[in-house]
């Protein structure tokens, strides 16, 4: 029987505890900037790339250790979710980006959730992640790391003048996220197209 609280386990549990770390720190009103950006974001941005690197090592430990347990599989997905809809919520309440962005996120994980526990329920039948999956998940993570040193808002080269790193920064976080959108509709219409038969 394989130990639960291995290293990599221990790693998705600390991604999780990262997220209440992440969310209090506007609440902290902390002072000063570097680069014009509030230090409070720099320190977010900080705390939400090593919750992103734990999300890639623990894998791989697993898999390197050959320690991949039940209680690993059920806990990694929801450390993620948990992760990136937080910095999301937390990016809309800094007015970085719009509400609707988490909120088709959140629709499509509820989605991808429910066919992968009526898959189970019919006999086991995993629906794999398609490529849209992938570049959702990459573009999510690049554009959250963006919007944390973003003083502006989602799609701002669009209404106002920004200057020199501030325009760049914007325009790469807009890219960024859209497409990161965009896999995310992609995805979860994947998992409906591959999955309508288990609804049958």
């Amino acid at each position: 029987m394989k130990k639960i609280m291995n290293l990599a386990n221990k790693l998705t549990i600390f991604r999780i505890i990262l997220v209440p770390v992440l969310v209090i720190i506007p609440f902290f009103d902390i002072k000063g900037n570097i680069l014009n950006i509030p230090i409070s974001m720099w320190i977010m941005n900080l705390i939400f790339i090593i919750a992103s690197i734990t999300d890639k090592l623990d894998g791989t430990i697993a898999r390197k250790r050959n320690e991949i347990t039940t209680f690993g599989k059920f806990l990694d997905p929801i450390a993620d979710k948990i992760l990136v809809l937080a910095a999301m919520i937390v990016l809309v309440e800094m007015k970085v980006i719009p509400a609707w962005i988490p909120i088709i996120t959140l629709f499509r994980e509820f989605v991808v959730s429910g066919y992968r526990l009526v898959a189970v329920e019919k006999g086991g039948n995993v629906i794999s992640a398609s490529i849209w999956g992938k570049l959702k998940t990459v573009t999510q993570m690049i554009a959250i790391i963006l919007a944390f040193l973003d003083i502006s808002y989602y799609g701002a080269i669009f209404s106002k003048d920004l200057s020199g790193y501030q325009f760049i920064i914007n325009l790469l976080m807009t890219i960024f996220m859209t497409v990161s959108v965009i896999a995310t509709i992609f995805s979860g219409y994947d998992y409906i197209k591959n999955g309508k038969d288990i609804l049958k």
